[in-house]
């Protein structure tokens, strides 16, 4: 056995978490080691009592490694321990960071920019032209969308990502083999063909349960830089969320409601007590200016609008350059900068209301987008 799978099989044992990961290797060296100690010794390690101790030493009739490495390995999925390299970095700067990461698809060990959007499940048709609004912008300027696919904003949020032609990633509350809801399996394929993922920390057939809901909410609080909370109500999940935010040091965000609508006065609570309103993208930028892997477009820089070379070396999402590089010479239309960026409406809608902010362009009368 190897440290690595030892970790996994720590994952699948109930009651082990980070802190009891890190006294077990304080105590024995390696987790490997821990595996194979007496429940002797076990017991005297700090946190870990008789109970635990007894079916720490007796995993071997408690769970099946083997068959959860090979029923990974048909799902196509992998794995990721927080000794590997590729473990997220974001997700080391938590209190308790999950021990094993189970992956569909893609994730970047790099989260620079990202950000989560979470909500209500009783969507409103408010929440909804918000969320594609706010997510697609997000999502064209590059950022990459985290959020926990469930039913509402979630998915919503989700949606419009991929209508971006962005990456979106997933968190669930249970196994890769026990997907819930359902009515996402679709959608998450989607997200991962498309260059996002699916993760969840718990084994492949653990089934999502009351429990491991709030559990999965500090990992998409945990990979993102801040969040943002698009519409909920007093009581919503999404505000379990923000608490792991507040502890991880996060960024909060709010969409402002009606003060008479049930479905916003979690929000517009948030925003009383500290959170950010946000009626743009911008008001989000602005709070991620001076962090380290973001660099804002410099409005004093000096460019040559000959210069090819110059706008790749611009500070600037991919999106934005391709609509520089169809601005560089003359004013264009949107159905031009369309054409030649190949950028959906709703995307390019959103990247130019940006770049119009940012002083990067101007429009003009017709419908006329130069550079500023």
């Amino acid at each position: 056995m190897t440290e690595r799978e030892a970790i996994i099989a720590l994952n699948m044992l109930n009651g082990f978490g980070s802190s009891r990961y890190k006294s077990l290797l304080a105590a024995f060296g390696s987790i490997e080691s821990a595996l194979a100690a007496s429940t002797k010794s076990l017991s005297t390690v700090e946190g870990i009592g008789d109970t635990l101790a007894q079916n720490l030493s007796n995993w071997k009739n408690s769970i099946d490694l083997n068959r959860e490495l090979e029923m990974l390995n048909r799902s196509g999925a992998t794995i990721t321990t927080l000794i590997d390299e590729n473990y997220p970095s974001q997700l080391k700067e938590i209190k308790d960071m999950p021990l094993c990461l189970y992956i569909r698809g893609e994730l970047n060990a790099d989260f620079n920019n990202t950000i989560a959007v979470v909500g209500s499940r009783k969507m409103t048709s408010y929440g909804r032209e918000v969320c594609d609004f706010i997510v697609s912008g997000l999502s064209c300027a590059g950022w990459t969308i985290v959020s926990g696919l469930a039913m509402g904003i979630d998915g919503s949020a989700h949606q419009a990502v991929l209508d971006a032609k962005g990456a979106t990633i997933g968190v669930l509350g249970g196994g890769l083999a026990r997907f819930h809801p359902q009515e996402h399996v679709e959608l998450a394929r989607k997200m991962i063909e498309s260059g996002g993922g699916v993760i969840t920390e718990f084994p492949m057939e653990f089934s999502p349960n009351r429990r491991s809901f709030p559990m999965r909410n500090r990992i998409i609080s945990g990979l993102s830089r801040g969040v943002l909370v698009i519409e909920a109500g007093i009581q919503s999940g999404a505000l379990i969320t923000v608490d792991f935010a507040l502890e991880q040091n996060r960024q909060v965000f709010a969409i402002p409601g009606r003060i008479n609508n049930p479905s916003s006065q979690g929000c517009n609570k948030l925003i009383k007590n500290g959170a950010k309103l946000v009626e743009n993208i911008d008001d989000i930028f602005e709070e991620f200016e001076f962090l380290p892997g973001f660099v804002p477009f410099d409005k004093n820089q000096k460019t040559d609008s000959s210069s090819e070379k110059d706008f790749r070396n611009l500070s600037l999402s991919q999106n934005e350059v391709k609509i520089l590089e169809s601005l560089k010479l003359e004013e264009k239309r949107v159905d031009v900068i369309a054409a030649e960026t190949a950028l959906p409406i709703g995307c390019l809608l959103a990247v130019l209301q940006q770049m119009e902010s940012r002083k990067i362009i101007k429009q003009l009368p017709g419908k006329l987008y130069k550079l500023f």
